[in-house]
């Protein structure tokens, strides 16, 4: 039904911060290119100055390798990313 939470199955899930709602969309549309270019596509929340990211595969409902390898390549993209804030 809409509007119901629903469980997510095992994911790794990290939020980034960033100084405003530009550079975090800039980001999400980073982290959705590589997505595109590996086949692999997260669960991805843009909110003011934050993006979360959630890796999974759904076809297993769990994790894989391809969601570190992923994972890892997400947080490359946030290093390298215009107006990433420090926690």
């Amino acid at each position: 039904m809409a509007g119901e939470p629903q469980e997510l199955p095992d994911s790794l899930f990290k939020v980034y911060r960033f100084k405003n709602f530009a550079t975090a969309a800039k980001f999400a549309g980073e982290v959705g290119k590589e997505a595109d270019a590996e086949g692999h596509h997260p669960a991805i929340l843009l909110e003011w100055g934050s993006v979360a990211v959630y890796w999974w595969s759904h076809s297993l409902n769990g994790l894989h390798q391809n969601d570190f390898v992923m994972a890892a390549r997400t947080d490359r993209l946030a290093e390298a990313a215009e107006g990433l804030k420090s926690t």
